[in-house]
């Protein structure tokens, strides 16, 4: 594969493909392996990614890319092989999680505004990441529906540093992931799929204009939004079709033609229902970019909970990671069907 930006972005949505999110942060992780009564240490940490690295099926076949944390691109498999070759082997690209954060903003009405951080000193950091092996960078923007937000403060201040962000990434010749994220889960998530239409059209609008006053080329860059979808604690959840129909319309009406590709992040989705969300989309047509996933819990929660944390459940937690895997490999060809998971 060539180091230009549209080529490593191409092929990050080459079809059938999506990316896996490994980039859970020490304190994140912690919290899962704690749900299987295993310790967070730098060991098990390491045996638990290179699993799914050696899921051959998986990352051979279904998975373009994997965003790592920094501890996991400077790790080794119990091999001696650098984590970084054994997903180049198997064809993925790396990439890494670059943000260090959303923390919150100064100024705002609510306790649920937020700025995410890490721009200082993000070129020198970029440039070793890409010495690494990373080819592609992922920066997160948490954009909050409650009482009084989002303000416009939080989001033009996230989508411009989404727009720095991924000007520094092409700059080093990296491929920025830009994740705005309307969240639909948490304490304040009443709110329905039609007032998740307005924050997100709002957000991505001011994203775009960002990343054009930062010269960011739409060419080499890939989409990661949430989907349209109302809060876990609305009392009137949507239909998939209806996510289906509105989170097209809806990019439609935002995304330039020229970006290459929109992977979609999972939030607080269950497994079945990010793949058919995912699936009724492509199942649409007629769309000006490819749209697949991007997924971390709806890749791995499966995998995870099938591993245990036991040497002799590697092939469980591998075949289980390998079933999410190919089944969102089809729904981003939308050709998923439920029969599959029945079937599985």
């Amino acid at each position: 594969m060539t180091e230009k930006l549209e080529d490593i972005a191409r092929a990050m949505v080459a079809p059938g493909k999506g990316i896996l999110a490994a980039d859970e942060s020490s304190g994140t992780i912690k919290k899962r392996f704690d749900k299987i009564n295993l310790a967070s240490t730098e060991d098990s940490r390491r045996d638990y990614r290179e699993m799914l690295f050696r899921s051959a099926d998986a990352m051979k076949n279904h998975v373009s890319g994997v965003i790592l944390y920094d501890e996991t691109i400077r790790q080794k498999a119990k091999d001696g092989t650098p984590l970084v070759d054994v997903m180049k082997a198997a064809g993925s690209i790396p990439g890494i999680k670059v943000d260090t954060g959303a923390k919150a903003l100064a100024g705002c009405a609510s306790k649920f505004e937020t700025i995410t951080e890490g721009l200082d000193g993000l070129r020198e950091r970029l440039a070793e990441y890409h010495a690494l092996g990373a080819r592609f960078a992922k920066w997160r923007a948490v954009i909050t529906i409650a009482d009084r937000c989002p303000s416009y403060n939080c989001i033009n201040a996230n989508a411009h540093a989404l727009a720095r962000y991924a000007a520094l990434c092409q700059e080093a010749g990296i491929v920025p992931i830009v994740e705005p994220e309307v969240v639909m889960d948490g304490e304040h998530s009443t709110h329905d799929i039609d007032a998740c239409y307005v924050v997100t059209e709002w957000t991505l609008k001011e994203v775009f204009q960002q990343l054009y006053h930062a010269n960011v080329r739409l060419d080499g860059m890939i989409l990661k939004p949430n989907m349209v979808i109302a809060g876990q604690r609305c009392p009137k959840q949507a239909s998939a079709a209806e996510v289906a129909e509105k989170t097209v319309k809806l990019l439609k009406s935002c995304v330039p033609s020229t970006v290459p590709g929109i992977a979609f992040l999972s939030g607080g989705q269950s497994d079945e229902a990010a793949t058919e969300h995912l699936s009724r989309m492509n199942a649409i047509g007629d769309l000006p970019w490819t749209l697949t996933f991007s997924y971390g819990r709806a890749l791995q929660a499966a995998a995870l909970k099938a591993w245990g944390g036991k040497p002799e459940n590697v092939a469980a937690g591998q075949r289980a990671f390998s079933h999410r895997a190919r089944m969102n490999g089809l729904a981003a060809l939308g050709k998923w069907d439920q029969k599959l998971e029945e079937a599985a």
